[in-house]
Formats: structure tokens, C-alpha cells, sequence
């Protein structure tokens, strides 16, 4: 079966067909936004009868397909009437013209700065008819008052403000292509009938106008058949509007067919995470992904308390799924997500990650809320916590979270929840989990989901700021602006003749979270010097102050020997067991990379800054 026809189809028909509300758009659609020289650039195209580009329709009706739909901008309402076509690939070509061609009205657009203007467009007929112009040079926008001047207003240098000065400046109203015949005996009649002028015009006539009115262009038309998904997919492939559209936008406009405002709801579920700095980060496509997860898990787990054991519906959250999310299934699972986000923020600042940027994999947290929102008070159990957070540990250091992640969402959320409730084997993820150790050697930045998974476990229950010896909890690390920084730093390490490598002094192995204010005091000094320091100013025993130190994990002799290389390797044995420790299986220490080729480096000069205002 025929899924599309293709056909060339006068452009004056498709522009007609939208002032008459027979074609319109999907209310998903982007507002318009070709500036001035797009639009005479467009203008000038179809003048010259250049191509383009073909034109994307999709025939109304498919009950499947329940899209809010709008005119084009500039059209005139119509009332609820519905459309015989969607335009899904040409908008901005389309609006471009219909706006300066058929409406008659200014063309609110925006000049090359952006700034908003108002524009009027016009051919200039000597320089479109002079075979040393170029026929884009003939095209010319003018403000809506008609009126150009110079030296502050005082001079006008062009004024079209009636018929008988656009006739006078030889100027044609690109609004009136189509109905040049209300224009031109007006034309003689001001030229006094001149056989010259005569001549003129139906050279004018014959290249430009017919060009204009003769235009064709390829059309495709989808067939109401197609499915959703295609249709979605089709628009997001060949969108040359240059922005494409997300699975939000597109369940937006289905949503708005039932009367409900899904970008409105996204907008109070927003000032609700903006409690959790965790879920900063945390898109409408998230949020989205994660009740498609769970609806689609409790429709399977619904279907088999009720005895069925055949035919079960896939657990998934794959982009398919996502658009055939029925509103009722988001309005039913809604609430039960967002505190499975929710809950998600809170235990992972138990466990040290305080901040959005910090978060190791920001796509876990799809099946890590939906996961929460299956077990509810379930988690509140400290051995259910720990068997989570086992999980996700082994999803950081594991960099099982990196792409390509609706397959592995099915399965944790399945597996977790029945290896949690049920006792059930461990889930694919644990069993996949492998940290290689030689890969400390190359996470330098916090763009590694590793990296910022060693960051937060560095920061356990007993860690201590050298100087103030507080602990780093969520109070501290906001208050005191605590971040990672370097142990042996940077300046030291490089004055001793090359001898430690900059993967080695700026690998995760050499830094630790410390307070804006004890970095400073380290400076770039040996650490036995700015131990010292610090030691002075916090006033406490000898014994006490190395116990702050090892919080670190760290063994304080290296440091205060100035031994790089004994503290580097005694660390990286140190953070390899707290590694093991979360996630609950044993490192092979002898291993090496078995991947082809080797780590890259995550953005060497990556800011490590953050920034709390």
C-alpha cells in the first residue's frame, strides 16, 4: 500500500489552500522565524523559478493521529475548522511567502541583528528586467510606513505611501502578483498610455509575473494510514526548518486534541524539582520517558497478576512507546513518577551527590524514578536502599549509562524490582558492571560519569574539610563551596623536572573535595608546606588532624614526605576498594583495558569550577 503520492503542485494553489484553512499546521509546529533577507531571498528564488525544495503534506483524518492543529501565521481564523492537510516539512518556505504574497498585510519579521521589523515587499521592476542585475537585488522590503529617509528624517529618499508613487518609482507590491490586474491599468493610465511603459509591463508581465504565477513545486502527501511513529519520524528526518522537534512536542500536540496542556503541567512539575538541586538537569523528555517506562512495566505486571502468561506487552521506553503514551496512562502515573523523581534527588543526596552537575548519569535517573515509583515505602528499608544504590553504583563505574539506554531501562526495572521484592538474581547491570583500574589514570574531569561517582563516594559519612573540619554534607558543600581540587598541586607537580605527568597529577587519583578556602591556603605549594599552614590555623592535636586528613583517603605520610608517586599508588589501591565497596563486587587488579584502543580524555580544560550563586 501506497504510504505518499508526490505530485508538482501550483504554488498559488497551496498558498490559497492556506488562507482558507484547508491547510494547516500541527499545533506542534515551531513559530515562524525566517528573517528579512530569508524572505527576499525565498522571493527572488521562486521569481527566477529556482527550486525550493519540496513541500511535506500529510492528509487529515487518522483517528490515531489526534493533532491540535493552527493556521499559518498570518492566516485568517477559521473557526475550528478542520484542515484536509497537515504541512509537516515547509512552514517556514510557506509562511515566508504566504505572508508576503497572499495575506496584504505588513510582514512582522526581523532584520539580520534580530531585532522585530515590520516589512512591506516589493520588486523593483527596472532592476528585475536589467540583464546585469541580479534579479535578487530586485527585491526590496521597505518599513510599514512606506517611507525611507535620510539625514535624520529630514530628506526622503523613497516613498510608496500611494499607487501612484509606487507607479512613479517603479515599484510592484509583491502582495499583488496574483491580482495584477487591478494594477497595471492604473500603471498606463498614470504614464499617460506611453508605448514605452506598455512595452514595459508586458515584458514585466511575461519574465516576473507569470514567473511567479506559473510557479510549481513537488509536493509529497502521507496518506492518513500512516502510523503515528511515522509520521513523527518522517517530520523530525526532513524538517528543513533546522530545528527539530522532541517526542514532548509532538505528545503536546496530541495531548491538546483532549483538551490538555502538557507544557503547562511540564511547567508545575518544574517548580516542584526546583527544590531538588539534583534535578536541575532533569528534562521534560525525562520525565516523559520515565512514566512511559512505568506504564508500559505495570500494564506487563497487571496482565500477569490477572493470570495471563502469553502474549505480554514489552516493557519499554523506546521513542515508539513514548508516542503512543495515552494521556490517560500520564494523568494515572503522573504524581507516582514525579515522587519517584523525587525520591531519586533525596537518596542520592544521602549518598553525596548534592548537585545536578554532579549527578554521574542524568539518563539513570529515567529507570532509578520509575524503579522508586514501583516500590514506594519498599525503599524506605535500609537493606532495599542498599541493594539500589548497589545498583547504580555499578551503573556509574560500569559507564553502562552513556548511550543507547532504553534496552537497559527495561531490564532494571524489572530486574531491580524483583531482585529487591522478590529476592530475585542480581540485574544485568550488576553482572555487567567491570572497572578496569588503569581507568583512574584517565578521569580528569567531571564529563566522566566515573569521575563524578569516585567525587561523591570520596565525600562519605566521615569526610572532613582540612580546615574546618566540618563534615561534607549538602550544609557544607553549599556554605563553604566545596569542590574538587588537587592534593599535590598543579604548579608543585610540574617544577619537579617532568617527573610526574600531567595523567597522573590530574587524574581523580590526585584530588579530593576541599572548601573554596583551604584551596587557597594549599596554593601552589609542596603539600608538606601548606600542611603546615593548615595545620596552624585549625588548632587542634597532631592525632586529630591526620584523622581529618585520612577522611580523605588518604595516608598522610606521602603527603607530608612530599612522595608523589608512593601517595599516588597507595591512593589508587585506597579508591579502588571504596569502588568495590559500592558496588559490591571485587575489582581484578591485574587486569589491564581489554577495549580496542584507549580512554580518550573528557575535555582536558574543562572547568572544574562549580558555581553556586
Amino acid at each position: 500500500m501506497e504510504t505518499f503520492d508526490s505530485k508538482k503542485t501550483s504554488l498559488y494553489e497551496i498558498l490559497k489552500s492556506i488562507h482558507e484553512g484547508k491547510i494547516q499546521l500541527p499545533d506542534f509546529q515551531r513559530g515562524w522565524v525566517w528573517d528579512d533577507n530569508r524572505i527576499k531571498g525565498i522571493l527572488a528564488s521562486v521569481a527566477k523559478s529556482f527550486p525550493i525544495g519540496a513541500v511535506m503534506l500529510l492528509e487529515n483524518g487518522n483517528e490515531s493521529i489526534r493533532f491540535k492543529t493552527k493556521v499559518i501565521e498570518g492566516a485568517p481564523e477559521v473557526n475550528g475548522k478542520k484542515p484536509e492537510m497537515l504541512i509537516l516539512d515547509g512552514q517556514q518556505r510557506l509562511t515566508s511567502l504566504y505572508q508576503a504574497i497572499i495575506s496584504n498585510k505588513v510582514v512582522k519579521t526581523r532584520n539580520a541583528k534580530g531585532y522585530e521589523i515590520n516589512r512591506w515587499y516589493y520588486i523593483d521592476m527596472q532592476k528585475a528586467l536589467d540583464p546585469d542585475t541580479d534579479l535578487e537585488e530586485a527585491i526590496f522590503s521597505i518599513n510599514e510606513n512606506k517611507i525611507v529617509t535620510e539625514n535624520i528624517g529630514r530628506d526622503v529618499v523613497l516613498d510608496l505611501t500611494t499607487r501612484e508613487k509606487e507607479f512613479e518609482n517603479m515599484m510592484y507590491p509583491v502582495s499583488l502578483i496574483d491580482e495584477y490586474d487591478t494594477w497595471f491599468p492604473s500603471f498606463f493610465e498614470f504614464w499617460e498610455y506611453d508605448k514605452e511603459k506598455i512595452k514595459f509591463w508586458n515584458e514585466f508581465h511575461k519574465r516576473i509575473i507569470l514567473g511567479f504565477n506559473n510557479y510549481s513545486l513537488p509536493v509529497i502527501e502521507m496518506t492518513k494510514e500512516n502510523p503515528k511513529e511515522a509520521v513523527c519520524q518522517v517530520f523530525e528526518k526532513v524538517n528543513t526548518g533546522g530545528v527539530s522537534l522532541s517526542v514532548f512536542e509532538l505528545l503536546t500536540a496530541s495531548f491538546a486534541s483532549e483538551e490538555f496542556d502538557l507544557k503547562e503541567d511540564w511547567n508545575h512539575i518544574k517548580l516542584k524539582f526546583k527544590s531538588y538541586k539534583v534535578l536541575d538537569k532533569t528534562s521534560e523528555i525525562d520525565f516523559i520517558q520515565a512514566i512511559t517506562l512505568f506504564s508500559t512495566y505495570r500494564r506487563k505486571i497487571d496482565l500477569e497478576q490477572v493470570g495471563q502468561k502469553d502474549n505480554l506487552p514489552a516493557v519499554s521506553a523506546k521513542r515508539k512507546e513514548m508516542l503512543n503514551l495515552e494521556l490517560s496512562d500520564y494523568k494515572k502515573y503522573r504524581n507516582q513518577v514525579l515522587e519517584g523523581f523525587i525520591k531519586a534527588s533525596k537518596i542520592l543526596v544521602e549518598n553525596h551527590i548534592f548537585h545536578s552537575r554532579d549527578v554521574p548519569y542524568t539518563t539513570q535517573l529515567v529507570p532509578m524514578a520509575a524503579i522508586l515509583s514501583q516500590l514506594g515505602k519498599d525503599i524506605d528499608n535500609m537493606g532495599n536502599k542498599t541493594k539500589l544504590m548497589r545498583w547504580f553504583w555499578c551503573g556509574v563505574f560500569g559507564e553502562l549509562y552513556g548511550s543507547a539506554n532504553e534496552t537497559r531501562y527495561a531490564l532494571d526495572i524489572v530486574q531491580v524490582v524483583d531482585w529487591i521484592l522478590k529476592d530475585g538474581p542480581e540485574p544485568k547491570t550488576i553482572y555487567d558492571a567491570n572497572f578496569v583500574p588503569s581507568r583512574l589514570h584517565t578521569l580528569r574531569t567531571r564529563n566522566s560519569a566515573a569521575y563524578k561517582g569516585i567525587y561523591a563516594i570520596l565525600m562519605d559519612d566521615n569526610t572532613r574539610d582540612w580546615l574546618s573540619g566540618t563534615k561534607i554534607d549538602i550544609s557544607t558543600y553549599f556554605s563553604e563551596s566545596i569542590d574538587i581540587h588537587h592534593i599535590f598541586p598543579v604548579a608543585w607537580c610540574e617544577k619537579n623536572n617532568n617527573a610526574i605527568s600531567r595523567d597522573e597529577y590530574d587524574s581523580i587519583i590526585n584530588k579530593t573535595p576541599l572548601s573554596g578556602r583551604t584551596n587557597r591556603i594549599v596554593s601552589g605549594d609542596a603539600p608538606s608546606k601548606y600542611l603546615d599552614r593548615i595545620k596552624k590555623n585549625v588548632g587542634v592535636a597532631d592525632d586529630e588532624f591526620l584523622e581529618i586528613l585520612k577522611s580523605h583517603v588518604v595516608n598522610p605520610e606521602f603527603m607530608y614526605k612530599d612522595d608523589f608517586k608512593g601517595f599516588f599508588n597507595d591512593r589508587k589501591e585506597r579508591i579502588l576498594q571504596k569502588i568495590e565497596k559500592a558496588m559490591g563486587k571485587a575489582i581484578m587488579r591485574e587486569q589491564s583495558l581489554t577495549e580496542e584502543g584507549e580512554y580518550v580524555n573528557d575535555e582536558e580544560f574543562a572547568d572544574e569550577t562549580v558555581d553556586f550563586s
